[in-house]
Parts: C-alpha cells; structure tokens; sequence
C-alpha cells in the first residue's frame, strides 16, 4: 500500500511540474521554491507543483486571500505574503497548510484574520503579523500553535488581549507586541503581570505602553500603578419566609439581582420559560417602565422589563412566565451567575390579609423592601437579599419608603419561601 501511495504521488508530481507564468520554481537546499516575489501580483497565480515546500509572494498588489488559495501546494513549509495590500484573509485560505512551519504576513493591511485557520497550523514555527490593522485576537486564537516559537504582533491596533491568550505557546521564546494602542483597564493587568513573570523574551517593553485612559496615557505596561479592579459578583435572592400567603395569576414578579465588581459589570438576564428562551441585556425600559430607545420590544412596555439597577419585573404573572431566572454579570475579568426556580402552584382563597399583616410589621420594623420609579430597592441590611412583590395588575406603587411605614396599596403581596409561587435559589 506505501508503495502504490508513493508511486501515485510521483505521477501527480510529474504532471504538475509547470510554473506559473510569473514565477520562477526549481530546487535550493533540497527545497522546491517558487519565488512570485516582486511580480506586481494581483492573485495568487494557479498553476504550481505540487511538491511545493517555499513559496514567496512578497512585495506584489494582492488584496486577500480567498478560500482555497493554496489548495495546490498542500506540502508547503513557507509562506512568505510581506508587503502586500492584504486586508482580508478568509475562512479555508490557509487551513489546508497543516506542515506549515513559517507564515509571513507582515506588513499588510489585514483588518480581518480568520483565526480558525490557526488551528490546524500545528507545525508552526514562525508567525509574523506585525504591521497590520489588527484590531481584536480571540482567547482560542493560538490553541494549537503548541511549537511555535517566534510571534509578531507590534505595529497593529491591539486595545487589549483576553487573558490566557499566550497560554497555549508552550514552546514560545520571542515575542513582539510593542507599539500597540493598549486601554490600560483592569483586562489589560494580567499582561502586565505575566511579562514581568514569563521567561519569554519580549523586547522594546518601554514601548508597550498605554494608550488609554488619558491619565495612564504613554505609560509603559511594566510600570502599571495597581488599579482597583475585582471580578463579579451576584446575590439574587428573595424575601424571608412569609407563610400563610396565597397567590393568584394576574400579579406582578419583581426579582433583584444585586452585582458587584470593578470595572461596574454589564448584567444579561437569560429566562427559561415554557415557550423558549428569552434574553435580555440590561436595562431594557427607563425608570417608567417604558422600553428604551433602540431596544428592540413588542410594544412600549415589555413583558420582561429589566431596570438599571438590577430589577426585573414580569407584569401579569402567570403559567407562561414560570421557569428559570438568571442574572449573569460580566467585566473585563470575568463573570459570575446566579438562577432561581419560579412555579405558580394552584391559587387557594383568604391569604392576603394575613400576607399584608406580615408585611405592616416588616415595615415598621424598617425592613422589607420598597420601590423607587418601579425599581426594587433593599429597605436594610438584614434584608439585602432578594426582592420579590407582587400586586394585581399594571405597575406596583411605593409601599414603604426608608423604613417609613406606608400605606399598603389594595392587592400588594410580599412574596416569600413558602408561598404558593415557588422559589429555589441556586448560585454558581
């Protein structure tokens, strides 16, 4: 069988042993080298041998590189593109490159990488994408590149770098990241950290510097002041147990997810519900309860409105809102999640007033919760846990404000553990 594959690829070779037109191609060094250098080049020309292991198309006119654009030369070691006008490279233009040991696309004008064509680049060694108008290189980017040693990256757009991204290059000796316009936030402190660490050698550091904010600005990475920086943190709970209270469909759900972290996270609300899943990204209505400009809603008042300060109230609750609740909180570091179970069990009679006795004498007690223009505000320490109310129909009024007593509006319930509507709070 190895014989008849050898014997297959000499007959492909020896009818494939054309040039294109404007290259030259021969053997050096035990190399067969196809040299398009300087040819005023405009595409990637058709036509090599297959038994192509160097191939030089530097300092000609091309524009990208399509899907496919080395299809010909499966067996290539070198790929040498400087000095091009590239912009984009495509999904497929390098993947079939899997022998690949040096990629030269340095001094182009790439915007666009298709970095998944990385992961089958397992044998390379070399990687020069310096001077380009990168602006954004994924966490995964580099995940097979286990050999390679040498990576260029300075003179590009680079704002940050996801932390773990040089992770994967255990054999790297050299790398270049200078000259890039880095925000110095907390996402960018873990480079600081492991450049001082890494035995990695990473010249012209003085010139990895700040581009951003305005105070940092020309500040060296390695010289850094510590900044105060912390990963989220969520806490959506739910007011103590107020047994003896009955519920009816037809009222109105507000939970609370209280976050936490430096810079401020960004919370996403991610719902299960009976008929699909539902994502919001907060806020999504103003102070009114009205969907704000551009915020993509049914009508002006959504079914899920979201508040700014960490309150999502579901108006009309019913059985098509029962399912899973979750507040995920996302920054620069991370992020951290938190889920509660919501069922409406069969409604029974007589429970408000004793729901509404308990709730007076949360509030003359000071705690409890209140609200403020719709949105669900902890009343006290010993209470800075989940808000959860209900009341009949349309948006709920102020029952209790700063621990002052309030008059209760007709039909409001303080929704607690062992009520009819269910509740189990998991956190992760």
């Amino acid at each position: 069988m190895q014989e008849l594959h050898l014997l297959w690829w000499a007959v492909l070779l020896g009818l494939a042993q054309a040039c294109p037109e404007p290259c030259d191609c021969g053997e050096k060094y035990g190399f067969q080298i196809a040299d398009c250098a300087y040819r005023d080049l405009e595409a990637v020309p058709p036509g090599f041998p297959a038994n192509v292991t160097t191939l030089s198309l530097s300092a000609n006119r091309l524009p990208g590189l399509p899907e496919g654009a080395f299809r010909e030369v499966p067996l290539l070691q070198s790929l040498w593109l400087a000095h091009n006008e590239i912009r984009t490279v495509a999904a497929g233009a390098l993947a079939s490159l899997s022998h690949l040991k040096s990629l030269d696309l340095s001094h182009n004008l790439i915007s666009d990488f298709a970095w998944s064509d990385l992961h089958n680049l397992s044998a390379l060694q070399l990687l020069k994408m310096d001077s380009n108008e990168l602006t954004f290189i994924p966490r995964d980017a580099f995940r097979s590149l286990r050999a390679l040693r040498s990576l260029q990256l300075n003179h590009n757009r680079l704002h940050t770098l996801a932390e773990g991204t040089f992770a994967p290059l255990t054999a790297l000796s050299h790398l270049q990241i200078n000259d890039n316009p880095f925000d110095c936030t907390c996402g960018i402190v873990w480079l600081k950290t492991w450049a001082l660490a890494t035995a990695v050698s990473i010249p012209e550091q003085d010139n990895i510097a700040c581009s951003s904010p305005h105070v940092l600005k020309g500040t060296p990475l390695s010289r850094l002041p510590p900044l105060p920086c912390s990963a989220p943190s969520v806490q959506l709970s739910y007011q103590p147990s107020q047994d003896g209270a009955e519920l009816r469909p037809g009222f109105v759900l507000a939970l609370h997810c209280d976050v936490d972290g430096q810079p401020a996270p960004q919370l996403h609300w991610h719902i299960q519900i009976p008929s699909g899943i539902v994502e919001i990204t907060s806020p999504n209505v103003g102070t009114d309860g009205r969907a704000l400009p551009g915020t993509p809603a049914a009508s002006s008042q959504p079914r899920f409105q979201a508040f700014a300060n960490g309150s999502l109230l579901i108006p009309d609750f019913g059985k098509p809102e029962e399912g899973t609740y979750s507040c995920l909180a996302t920054n620069e570091l991370g992020s951290a999640e938190s889920s509660v179970d919501v069922a409406l069990a069969t409604p029974g009679e007589g429970g408000e007033d004793t729901l509404g006795r308990r709730f007076h004498g949360k509030a003359v007690e000071g705690k409890g919760c209140y609200t403020v223009d719709n949105e669900v505000q902890p009343s006290g320490p010993e209470d800075n846990v989940v808000i959860i109310y209900l009341s009949r129909a349309g948006n709920p009024e102020a029952a209790v404000a700063e621990g002052v007593p309030g008059q209760l509006p007709p039909g409001l319930l303080l929704l607690g553990q062992s009520l009819l509507l269910l509740l189990f709070l998991t956190s992760f």
